[in-house]
């Protein structure tokens, strides 16, 4: 038997994605923050889609310099991805509470963090208006992976790495092991 939910939570059906965290600077100010609403859109070329409300500093700081980064964590960093959730780019400098790493980018302004075993550089392709949260399409313009937790064809060792998936509230979950359905 099934049951009608609440609206309001019906993203949390579909929020199982990777927890990825989006950077982004502007003049002198920079911030992390968690996006669970993350998406590939195109391979040819290569772009992506996150959602961000427009309240939040760091669609702030992407709207004004036309760039940002994704940066995929894991586990180890659960506690500082929930904190930069937590906690306003505003009002806290978010590297340095959580002790993350800046490093710089190729060719963007925004920082990308040593401690993810992967950073994308997107610039700003369009920003498209979507209820309470505004998806904005990015450009990849550089890819970097920690070799050793991705395969020959970037598939990423899950048993190594243990990306986080948000699941609602302060609830994350890891994937447990990848399964090959031509062997079932």
């Amino acid at each position: 038997m099934k049951k009608e939910i609440q609206l309001d939570k019906a993203n949390r059906i579909l929020n199982i994605g990777g927890v990825v965290l989006i950077t982004a600077k502007f003049a002198k100010r920079d911030n992390i923050t968690p996006v669970a609403w993350n998406v590939p859109i195109s391979k040819e070329p290569a772009l992506v889609a996150v959602a961000i409300a427009p309240e939040r500093f760091i669609y702030e700081l992407i709207e004004k310099s036309k760039e940002f980064a994704i940066n995929l964590p894991t586990l180890e960093i659960l506690k500082e991805v929930y904190f930069c959730g937590k906690n306003s780019g505003r009002d806290v400098d978010k590297f340095e509470k959580t002790k993350l790493t800046r490093e710089k980018a190729k060719f963007i302004s925004a920082p990308l963090i040593k401690e993810c075993i992967a950073n994308l550089e997107c610039k700003v392709e369009k920003i498209y208006p979507a209820g309470d949260h505004n998806l904005i399409v990015g450009r990849v313009l550089r890819a970097v992976v920690e070799e050793e937790l991705f395969d020959d064809y970037l598939k990423v060792n899950l048993e190594r790495a243990k990306t986080i998936h948000h699941l609602g509230g302060s609830l994350f979950t890891i994937p447990e092991r990848i399964i090959d359905v031509k062997r079932l």
